[in-house]
């Protein structure tokens, strides 16, 4: 048996991923797998993602693709090749979509560019919340950067000057010491000092 056909039981899962070899089997047929098995391993791997949306920042999702990928293995008994199919795919996709969100692109529907009634609840639902975790990364993300050109809270006491909102960047002028209230013209709270 060559070794790329051996069941991938005891092997890790990490260690299949990233193979020029795997582009080509993922973009093309399915090169004598069973496509049907295959399918339905990606739906069940997706479907995992909804299951475990407490906690699937990057890292996390790379965590639970490698968990899904091994429990795979034990269950159906994929060589390393399918493995490495199946991780190419659902890395494609969950990365294709995450750059379609933070590109602004709004919906699922609006990505697949069909109608999401023809997707089984599990798959949708998977995939809805990679969505809806990439949505809040992307929302904490713009908020950590607001945060780090900050030189000032709302509510810090501030010797007078020239502000400046770091979200819409609306000026504030105050003209004596006193405690910073939001931003007048967005509601966010941090400012920095801005020249004259």
């Amino acid at each position: 048996m060559a070794e790329h056909d051996k069941p991938a039981r005891d092997n890790d899962p990490a260690a299949v991923s990233h193979r020029p070899e795997v582009a080509e089997h993922a973009s093309g047929t399915s090169g004598g797998h069973d496509s049907n098995r295959l399918s339905e391993a990606y739906e069940r791997i997706v479907a995992r993602f909804n299951d475990r949306s407490d906690s699937l920042s990057r890292e996390g999702l790379q965590e639970e693709l490698d968990e899904a990928l091994s429990f795979e293995a034990d269950v159906e008994e994929f060589t390393r090749d399918e493995l490495a199919i199946l991780r190419a795919w659902v890395e494609r996709d969950v990365r294709d979509f995450r750059r379609y969100l933070v590109s602004g692109g709004e919906s699922l529907a609006g990505f697949l560019g069909i109608d999401l009634s023809v997707l089984s609840d599990r798959l949708r639902q998977g995939l809805l919340s990679v969505a809806d975790r990439t949505a809040l990364d992307q929302q904490r993300f713009e908020e950590e950067l607001e945060v780090a050109r900050a030189d000032y809270t709302e509510g810090e006491v501030v010797a007078p000057g020239r502000m400046a909102c770091v979200h819409c960047e609306h000026p504030v002028i105050l003209h004596y010491r006193q405690m910073l209230e939001p931003c007048h013209q967005c509601g966010h709270r941090y400012f920095q000092r801005a020249g004259s």
